[in-house]
């Protein structure tokens, strides 16, 4: 079961470290540093939405608000580098959907609201599924995780 556990991070690992060392990328070829394509960038954001849940669901606001801010991050970095993917306006949909539940899910987090956290939190899954559907991807089905996938970390608040 550990061994499960592991899996994703090490698929991550994999991915970055192949795509890093392809010396036929556009990127590379061209002298640039390495740009994570679109796909990278959203398998890290799955990886946040999942622990922002985790975080939320257990009272540890603090953790749940970084990976909020890393959630941000990841969404403007999706958008600056991979603004059009496939002719998706990718940017422009991120500014549509993402802004209103992210407002939300910032203000349960800092009003420690577990039930408003949940109701955003729901509310940001769907933008995203609702992203993936307008984008020819809604084999993409995004949702609440059922299990922590990170066993190696700790989601509840410290005791003190």
């Amino acid at each position: 079961m550990k061994v499960f556990a592991l899996i994703p991070g090490l698929a991550i690992g994999l991915t970055l470290a192949s795509a890093l060392a392809d010396e036929s990328s556009p990127a590379r070829a061209a002298g640039q540093s390495y740009v994570p394509g679109l796909g990278e960038i959203m398998t890290l954001q799955q990886m946040r939405h999942a622990k922002l849940w985790l975080a939320g669901r257990n009272g540890n606001w603090d953790l749940a608000s970084y990976e909020l801010d890393e959630l941000k991050e990841g969404f403007e970095d999706a958008a600056k580098l991979h603004a059009i993917h496939d002719g998706v306006p990718v940017a422009a949909m991120i500014a549509n959907l993402t802004p209103g539940p992210l407002l939300a899910i910032g203000k349960a987090l800092e009003a420690r609201n577990g039930s408003d956290f949940v109701k955003s939190f729901d509310n940001l899954t769907a933008a995203c599924n609702s992203c993936h559907q307008a984008a020819n991807h809604g084999f993409i089905r995004i949702r609440s995780p059922r299990e922590p996938m990170f066993s190696n970390q700790v989601f509840a608040p410290e005791k003190k």
